[in-house]
């Protein structure tokens, strides 16, 4: 899934009383509140490490607005609660959390141009490489565009509820990585 650096940064997170997640798509309107969603609902039993989560889009377009209904829709019929608002990622977030997640490959881009230091960008990863059945695919390799959630924005709730159902698979293993 990582290289031995990523590994000894992520074994250092899983030792600290709290991990601060902040996930990232285009327009923080769909996929990366889904992803709040169902990461908060997984770890809010977590005590240590406490999981805290946030969420943004590397776009400016929808900032201050709610989530696209079908994204509120696909999450609170899987049992997920969650009030969001759009925000923008800024390098800010860089030294707010520990790790930066993100949704796709043009996302994960974008992020790295704003990291300063190579410390800034030991942080980020694809929010999808915590799901077992990807954990050994390189975002940078060849099979790097199967770690890219599908972007449902203006789709069908079939759509939004088959990118539940990605995010789901990371997510549960991203809290298996956390116990582990």
């Amino acid at each position: 899934m990582h290289s031995p650096e990523t590994v000894n940064y992520l074994s250092t997170l899983r030792r600290k009383p709290q991990i601060s997640v902040h996930i990232v798509c285009l327009g923080n309107i769909c996929r990366s509140p889904i992803a709040n969603a169902v990461l908060l609902g997984l770890t809010k039993d977590l005590i240590t490490p406490k999981v805290i989560v946030d969420s943004s889009g590397t776009g400016s377009w929808h900032v201050g607005q709610g989530a696209a209904s079908n994204s509120k829709l696909a999450w609170q019929s899987a049992g997920y609660e969650y009030k969001h608002i759009a925000k923008q990622f800024s390098r800010e977030n860089f030294l707010k959390h520990d790790l930066i997640l993100a949704m796709d490959l043009n996302n994960r881009s974008e992020i790295l141009k704003l990291a300063k230091s190579d410390a800034d960008k030991s942080k980020v990863f694809m929010f999808t490489s915590f799901d077992p059945t990807k954990s050994k695919i390189d975002p940078d390799g060849d099979e790097g565009r199967k770690l890219s959630v599908p972007d449902p924005y203006g789709g069908p709730l079939s759509e939004f509820e088959s990118v539940l159902k990605v995010i789901e698979s990371a997510a549960i293993g991203f809290v298996a990585w956390v116990r582990s």
